[in-house]
This record gives structure tokens, sequence and C-alpha cells, in this order.
């Protein structure tokens, strides 16, 4: 490339971050839609309606949640995924979005890495594996003891596959080489209710979904998620701790945007909804709901989906999960 060349692009890279700049001051001018890719109800909902409220407030503009569920999710995200690059319409994406792309292969109607623009990592919780009261095991390893002792008698449920509790317990599993036969329900009420009624022997489900019932005494609470104990159920050792070293399970929550959103919008958006996300009664209301604020850069959680997607993938296609 000649010096002329250089110039040339030099200025044209300075001009088009000036425009941008330039829109990101002024953004948003119209109203701005959240999309949720489930129904209403659930910490995916939560997290959109506050944003939007808040976000309301900040920008003068309204700010609406339009719930568009469908496909495993994936009706809202290519909603997103085609929708224009200029910051009107943000994606809620929980930790499923990560697994579909091992699920669907080639045909997941967009690229879940190329189509979309990482914005916030908003927050995580954990799932509780908990088991039927009358089941004879009160810990990991004795539910996996009794799971290789008893060959095709257990089985567990989830909201369906490519859930994070489904995730939970098969790579649970694939660690130990435990089997347990997969019953998925269509959402987190059907597989608790099924719990409940014996139909199911073990189930991993965010904390705060099965908590009453855990207080209750209903079901029995064996191990956490997560690398560190929950802080609602502090007395809970995590399965790491329970004698399957490395096993994690980080049941996170963000936002995206289209590819190609121009980087000053993206930085735009973060910065307001970063600072929403650390104001005490968001921070309060998330914690009731069992989800840690994380509150991340763009790159944070860009970071986070990659590695995700990587891990997720590389279990579906070990354990050959598919679509039921």
């Amino acid at each position: 490339m000649s010096i002329l060349s250089r110039r040339s692009f030099t200025a044209v890279c300075v001009a088009l971050l000036a425009a941008g700049a330039a829109v990101a001051q002024t953004f948003p001018d119209r109203a701005v839609r959240i999309v949720v890719p489930y129904p209403p109800g659930g910490f995916n909902d939560t997290l959109a309606r506050v944003s939007a409220e808040k976000l309301t407030k900040t920008w003068n503009q309204p700010v609406v949640v339009e719930n568009k569920p469908g496909g495993n999710t994936t009706v809202g995200n290519l909603f997103v995924a085609k929708a224009p690059a200029d910051g009107y319409t943000i994606l809620i994406t929980p930790l499923p979005f990560a697994a579909l792309p091992g699920l669907y292969g080639s045909q997941l109607p967009y690229d879940a890495l190329k189509d979309f623009t990482p914005l916030v990592w908003a927050g995580s919780t954990q799932n509780a594996l908990v088991v039927r009261n009358d089941l004879p095991v009160n810990n990991v390893q004795e539910l996996l003891d009794y799971a290789k002792k008893n060959p095709g008698k257990l089985n567990y449920g989830s909201t369906g596959s490519g859930s994070s509790n489904h995730l939970s317990m098969e790579l649970l599993m694939r660690m130990t080489g435990a089997k347990l036969a997969h019953i998925p329900y269509k959402g987190s009420a059907p597989a608790t209710m099924a719990m409940l009624g014996g139909e199911i022997d073990a189930l991993f489900d965010n904390v705060p979904n099965v908590l009453p019932h855990i207080k209750a005494g209903k079901m029995k609470v064996i191990a956490v998620s997560g690398l560190e104990r929950s802080v609602l159920l502090p007395a809970v050792p995590t399965v790491a701790e329970s004698g399957v070293p490395g096993y994690e399970v980080n049941v996170w929550f963000g936002m995206q945007l289209p590819a190609g959103t121009p980087k000053p919008i993206v930085d735009r958006i973060n910065r307001d909804v970063v600072q929403l996300l650390k104001e005490p009664d968001v921070i309060k209301r998330f914690r009731d709901q069992g989800v840690e604020v994380v509150a991340s850069s763009p790159t944070e959680f860009s970071q986070l989906v990659q590695k995700e997607v990587v891990k997720w993938t590389q279990l579906i296609r070990d354990a050959n999960i598919r679509v039921e």
C-alpha cells in the first residue's frame, strides 16, 4: 500500500469513527426494543423488564420488551440477528444460547459467534442438584454410586434439550460415567412438579426455582453447580467439592446486539446498562432471585460466549446429545 493509499485509508477510518461517535451522542432518538426469546416469566424476562424501565428514564425514550419464544429460542435470536445494526434491538442471551450450535449444527439459522455483538454479561446464578426425598442418597457420590449399581433405574428432568439444567446433568454424567435417563419438560414449573410427584428422581434447576421446596422439606438438595457455594444455600457443597473436581456450570445471563453495531453505540449502551445494574435496588432484586450482578464490558462478555460455545459444543458432540 502506498503512502497516499495509507493516508486515504486512515482518513476514512477517522471519518467513520467520528460519524459513529456523533451517532452515539444522539442515541437513542426513538423507541428501543429488548427481545426475550422466551415466554413472559423467569429471570430472562426480569432482566429485560428491569432494564427497560431504567433505560426508559435514562434515555427519555420508550424501551419496550418483546417476548418472541419458539424454536428453542432460535425464533427470537434470529429476529435480532436480522435486525438493523443500529443499537435499537437488544437480545437477552442466557447460557443455552451457547449450546445451540452443538445441538443444531448447520441447521442453526444464524451463526452464534458472527451474527451478534456481545454487549454485557449482566449476572450469574447456579443450579441446585435436588433428588426425591425417598431416594436413598444424601450426597453426590451416593447418587453416582446408586446410578452405577442400578443401571437404567434412575431418571432426571430438565426444561428441554440444551437448557442449563440439562447440560448440568449431562456434564456430570460425562465426567463420572454415571447414567440417568433424560426426561425433558416444557419449563421449570412442570419439571419441579414432576419431582414433587415422584415422576423423576433427580433434577438440576436454578436455585431460586427449587429453594421454596427445599425449605419446605419436599425435596433434598445435595449440591450446587458453581465453583463457590450459593449465598442462598451456604451449607450445601458444590459438585466439585463433592468429589468431581473441575465440575462447573455457571448459569449466566447477558445481552447482545446485531453484528456490525458501531462500537460507539455498543459502548454507550454498555455504559448505561452497567450503571443500572449497579444500582442498589437492582442488585437486591436480582440477589433475591439468586442472581449475582456481574455488569461486564463487551469484551469480557464476548470472551465468555466464545468459551461457552466451545465447551458445550464439545460436550454435546461427545455425549451424542440430540434435540428431543
